[in-house]
């Protein structure tokens, strides 16, 4: 069973808390089942997942029963929803109705349904991942890859049942839903959620186990009373974007201890993880339990990439905890898989001799061949977020006839260039500077929030 703590002997008064409600896990495993027994068929169920103890109560209902999950985002607009809905076949909807859902909404019954034996290779959980172009993909997560993802972050984060994880992060995505609520449901630990991920509210949630991104980080350390309450947890993780090196240091000068940084996709779960005794910032682990990872020449019949920490590779991995493929998506399948269970992240990364990996960019947007360099953006882009003058940033390649490509950064903040250029020169290698910093009053983005980097110098 995926969620193995709420059949356990041993039980909380506040085991779950989301805002001012609280269950134990006899209470969740009741109203759980009481939701399950309101599900006509086999679903999926679409769930409204917003920052509550409903979406809690639902999702582990399905999970429970068997019957597969479709976390929609509160957000979402009519065209987007409407596509999740039709394209994961959604049965029932959870939740508030939105205007435009023509689906039966799913009654609570009176009397529970208990905990059923469920096929762990069975699809458990849809979740949509935005590209950067076309609709979103619905991943398909099975029971099995959920609970390996789980167990093998245990292990290296020292995981138990004395945890409490506290974080505000939303509740359907990877990193709020699976790991900051089902991790809990499945190993134990309490969960406290603290529906929005305000710094004062992470003060007073009172975790050992704290999740966020590196948006919630910074506002933490901006207050630095939240901030120097967290000391009294055991670890810090950050993930989902690069953490700025000022950022991974302002957070261990304020909180006696530096995070962790981890990396992972929708498709992947979290595959790689720094190990509670080496954290460095920038660098995002090594393999967990049961992943491998590989680094794939950036052109085609080029040299195998060696582990020196410098060069750059397109990032490929393999594992239990990955998803089973897009659903309705043979070619978006053909072109993600590289055979022999090897999934195409997409990233660019380099890998140091003891198997640390530091993601550096993506492959379709942030590889630059520049004078003979194959360079990826993402760390130009980290290192200019650590310039105080610097808000926002995007790094390119342009057309060069001297270099190939020339490294362009869009900053939206305060100059001069040279500043600018001489701050990255003094952090990464002299070739990795940009030779042109544009100032601009925004950077394109698309509905997600995703920069477009094409449409930057059009």
């Amino acid at each position: 069973m995926l969620l193995t703590s709420l059949t356990a002997a041993h039980d909380l008064e506040r085991a779950v808390v989301v805002g001012d409600d609280a269950l134990s896990r006899a209470d969740l495993v009741d109203r759980a089942g009481r939701f399950a027994a309101g599900i006509d068929g086999d679903g999926p169920v679409a769930v409204h997942a917003t920052a509550s103890m409903d979406t809690v109560v639902a999702i582990a209902g399905c999970l429970l029963s068997g019957v597969p999950v479709v976390p929609v985002p509160p957000d979402s607009g009519p065209d987007e929803r409407a596509h999740v809905l039709r394209d994961s076949g959604a049965t029932a909807w959870a939740g508030e109705l939105p205007d435009g859902v023509d689906l039966p909404v799913v009654r609570p019954g009176g009397t529970a349904l208990a905990p059923r034996e469920v096929d762990p290779e069975q699809v458990a959980m849809l979740l949509y991942t935005s590209g950067t172009t076309g609709a979103p993909k619905g991943a398909q997560l099975t029971g099995r890859a959920i609970a390996a993802g789980l167990d093998g972050l245990a292990e290296v984060w020292e995981w138990t049942p004395d945890d409490t994880v506290a974080h505000g992060l939303p509740l359907f995505h990877v990193h709020g839903l699976i790991l900051g609520v089902l991790g809990s449901l499945r190993l134990g630990s309490r969960v406290v959620h603290t529906v929005k991920p305000q710094p004062a509210r992470y003060a007073a949630a009172g975790g050992t186990l704290y999740f966020g991104v590196p948006t919630v980080w910074n506002r933490i350390v901006s207050e630095p009373e939240s901030a120097r309450a967290l000391g009294s947890a055991r670890l810090l993780v950050s993930g989902s974007a690069p953490l700025p090196a000022t950022l991974f240091e302002r957070i261990a000068e304020l909180t006696g201890q530096a995070p962790v940084e981890r990396y992972g996709m929708t498709e992947t779960m979290i595959t790689l993880s720094a190990p509670v005794d080496d954290r460095r910032a920038g660098w995002v682990g090594r393999p967990i339990r049961g992943a491998e990872t590989r680094l794939v020449p950036a052109e085609d019949g080029g040299e195998e990439v060696p582990d020196d920490g410098e060069s750059v590779g397109r990032l490929e991995v393999r594992g239990p905890m990955l998803f089973e493929g897009y659903l309705n998506r043979p070619d978006a399948n053909a072109e993600s898989w590289a055979g022999d269970g090897w999934f195409r992240t997409g990233d660019l990364a380099v890998r140091d001799a003891g198997g640390f990996h530091r993601i550096v960019g993506r492959e379709s947007t942030d590889l630059i061949k520049s004078g003979g360099y194959r360079i990826g953006s993402g760390e130009i882009e980290a290192a200019l977020m650590d310039h105080p003058g610097v808000s926002e940033c995007a790094v390119v390649g342009a057309p060069d006839a001297d270099l190939g490509e020339r490294i362009v950064a869009y900053v939206v903040g305060e100059g001069p260039a040279d500043a600018l250029i001489d701050h990255v020169a003094s952090r990464l290698s002299w070739h990795k500077r940009p030779r042109d910093v544009v100032f601009v009053n925004a950077l394109p983005r698309n509905p997600m929030g995703k920069v477009q980097k094409k449409l930057l110098g059009r």
